[in-house]
C-alpha cells in the first residue's frame, strides 16, 4: 500500500474503534490460493482476536504459513472529476480520486483451541460488539449452551508485527480546496459521504484573515 507523507496516520489504534470488520488474510495457500476471510475482530494492544468456524478452509492455509495480515478499509468515497478539480480549472477536466482510510495489521496468527481460552475470546469481542445491558457478553464454559458450542469453532490471536495505516483525504492540497470539497461532499449527500467528509475536516481549518497557512 502506497502511504504518501500526508496521508500517514499517527495513532492507528484509534481508527479501529470505528471500523472493526475486516479481512483475513493468509500467506499460506489452499489449493494454490490464499485465503480471505471476511470476519469481525478486536484488537487489545498488539494483539488481534477473534473466532471462526471449525470447517473453514484457514486452518489449512495457517498450518501451511502462520503468516496474516488483517486488512480494513473504512469511511471511502469516490471525489468526483468536478469536485477535484483544481482551483481555476475546468471542472470537467478535474482528476478524479478516492478518499478512504485503510489499516493493514500484519502479523502471526496462533490458533486457540482450549475452551476456556476460546471462551475469553468470545467474552471479549462480544463485549466490544453487543450493546449496552446485553446479557450475551459473558459467554463461558460454565453455561450449558455456550459449552456445547465451543467445539464448532476456533479461536485465533494475531500478535501484530508490522502495521500500514493510511487515511486519504486530501491533505496534499491547500485548506480552501479541501474545505470547497467538504462542502461538496455535503451536498451531494450520497452513502459515504458525510463519514468521508468528517474525515477530510478534521485537523482543517480555515486561515484566518492575515495569517499565512
Amino acid at each position: 500500500m502506497l502511504i504518501h507523507p500526508w496521508d500517514a496516520v499517527d495513532d492507528w489504534h484509534a481508527l479501529v474503534p470505528a471500523h472493526d470488520f475486516g479481512q483475513l488474510i493468509t500467506v499460506g495457500q489452499v489449493d494454490g490460493w490464499p485465503v480471505i476471510v471476511p470476519t469481525h475482530f478486536v484488537v487489545e494492544g498488539d494483539e488481534v482476536l477473534l473466532h471462526l468456524a471449525r470447517p473453514n478452509p484457514v486452518w489449512r492455509a495457517l498450518e501451511a504459513d502462520d503468516r496474516v495480515v488483517m486488512g480494513l478499509i473504512g469511511d471511502y468515497v469516490y471525489v468526483d472529476a468536478s469536485m477535484n478539480a483544481e482551483p481555476g480549472t475546468d471542472p470537467d477536466l478535474g482528476v478524479p480520486t478516492s478518499y478512504y482510510t485503510a489499516l493493514q495489521l500484519r502479523g502471526r496468527a496462533t490458533v486457540v483451541d482450549d475452551p476456556a481460552e476460546k471462551a475469553a475470546i468470545l467474552a471479549r469481542q462480544l463485549a466490544h460488539l453487543e450493546p449496552d445491558g446485553s446479557t450475551r457478553v459473558t459467554p463461558g464454559i460454565d453455561v450449558e449452551s455456550d459449552r456445547r458450542q465451543l467445539p464448532g469453532i476456533r479461536g485465533v490471536r494475531i500478535w501484530i508485527d508490522d502495521v500500514r495505516a493510511k487515511q486519504k483525504y486530501g491533505g496534499n492540497k491547500p485548506v480552501e480546496q479541501r474545505l470547497d470539497i467538504a462542502e461538496s461532499l455535503a451536498r451531494r449527500n450520497q452513502a459515504g459521504d458525510q463519514a468521508a467528509r468528517a474525515r477530510l475536516l478534521e485537523g482543517t481549518q480555515r486561515p484566518e484573515a492575515g495569517v499565512e497557512e
